[in-house]
C-alpha cells in the first residue's frame, strides 16, 4: 500500500513539474510565469547571502562588502534578459560625496543600481528599516554597509541621515536614496510626492545632488501578467549644487529636483514606446494613454 502511494505522489509531482515548467517557458503571459520571475530574483539573492554573510564578518559594514555582492548579484540580469543602458554615468564616478536620488518603480530598480554600481564606487544606499528583517538578505545589507532608517521615527531616522552625511564627506561616498519612499505602481508620467531625507543630507553637508532617472517598465503589466525581456535606460541628470543653501531652501530646492526628474521620465517614456514594435504585447488603449501622458 505503501508503495502504491509512493508511485501516486511521485505521478503528482512529475505532473506538477511539468505543469509548472510549461506555463513558465511559455512566451504567453500568465501569473504563474510572472510570479516565478521575481521569485527567481528573491531566491538567487537569498542564496548568494547564506554563502557570503559569514565572509562579510571580517570586515563588518565595510563597502567593499556591497561592491562584491552587487557584481554577483548584477549576473541575475542574464537570467531575465534585460539591458541597462547608463547614460551620462561620467558624472557618478567622480571622486566626491554626493547624494543620488532616483525614481522608484520596482524592485528591479534595486537590480539596476548593481550594474551601475562599479561605475559609482564607494556607494551607501539608504533603506527602510523593515529590510533589515527580511532575513538573509537584512543581515547581508547590514554587513555590507547599507544605511537602514526608521520612517516611523522622524527623530531617529534624522540622526542615522546625520552620522551617513557625515561618513559621505569624510569618505567621498555617494547616498543613494529613492525620495518618493515606497515604489510608483501607476503608469503616470508624475513621480510620488517626496521626503525630504535625502535633501536635508544634502544641505547639511552642502554636498550636490544627482538625480537618476530609471525609464518606465514597459515589458512589466502586473495587471496582465506580463514580465518580457526588456531595456531600460538609466539616465544621469546635472548634479545641483547645494553650496550656500539652507534649511528653508529645502521645499524649493525638492520642487525644482522632482520637476526635472519627472520631465526626463516623460521624455525617456515617449522615446521608449515610440520605438517598441507594433506587435508588442500592450494593448492600443494603453499606448494611446502613454502618448497623452508625455504630451500633457
Amino acid at each position: 500500500m505503501i508503495i502504491i502511494w509512493d508511485k501516486v505522489w511521485m505521478f503528482v509531482a512529475v505532473l506538477l513539474f511539468t505543469y509548472l515548467s510549461k506555463k513558465i517557458t511559455t512566451s504567453e503571459p500568465n501569473k504563474i510565469k510572472f510570479h516565478f520571475y521575481y521569485l527567481m530574483f528573491y531566491f538567487c539573492a537569498s542564496l548568494l547571502a547564506c554563502i557570503i554573510w559569514p565572509f562579510f564578518l571580517w570586515k563588518p559594514k565595510d563597502i567593499k562588502n556591497a561592491q562584491i555582492s552587487a557584481r554577483i548579484l548584477s549576473l541575475v540580469t542574464k537570467l531575465y534578459k534585460l539591458k541597462w543602458e547608463l547614460r551620462r554615468g561620467e558624472i557618478l564616478s567622480e571622486d566626491q560625496g554626493a547624494v543620488i536620488v532616483a525614481n522608484h518603480q520596482s524592485a528591479l530598480d534595486i537590480l539596476g543600481m548593481f550594474n551601475i554600481w562599479d561605475v559609482i564606487g564607494k556607494l551607501a544606499p539608504v533603506a527602510k528599516k523593515e529590510i533589515f528583517y527580511v532575513w538573509p538578505m537584512g543581515l547581508v545589507a547590514y554587513l555590507a554597509g547599507v544605511v537602514f532608517i526608521d520612517r516611523k521615527n522622524s527623530k531617529d531616522a534624522y540622526e542615522t541621515l546625520k552620522s551617513t552625511s557625515e561618513v559621505m564627506v569624510k569618505n567621498k561616498t555617494k547616498i543613494w536614496i529613492f525620495p518618493e519612499g515606497t515604489r510608483k505602481k501607476d503608469r503616470s508620467c508624475n513621480l510620488l510626492p517626496f521626503k525630504k531625507g535625502a535633501f536635508v543630507i544634502a544641505v547639511s553637508s552642502q554636498k550636490p545632488i544627482i538625480p537618476i532617472v530609471y525609464s518606465p517598465y514597459y515589458f512589466i503589466d502586473e495587471k496582465k501578467y506580463i514580465f518580457d525581456s526588456g531595456h531600460i535606460v538609466i539616465q544621469c541628470l546635472d548634479p545641483i549644487k547645494t553650496e550656500g543653501l539652507k534649511m528653508e531652501d529645502i521645499p524649493e530646492l525638492m520642487e525644482r529636483v522632482k520637476n526635472q526628474m519627472e520631465k526626463t521620465y516623460k521624455e525617456l517614456t515617449k522615446e521608449i514606446l515610440t520605438t517598441l514594435p507594433p506587435d508588442y504585447p500592450h494593448s492600443l488603449e494603453e499606448r494611446r494613454e502613454h502618448a497623452k501622458l508625455v504630451h500633457e
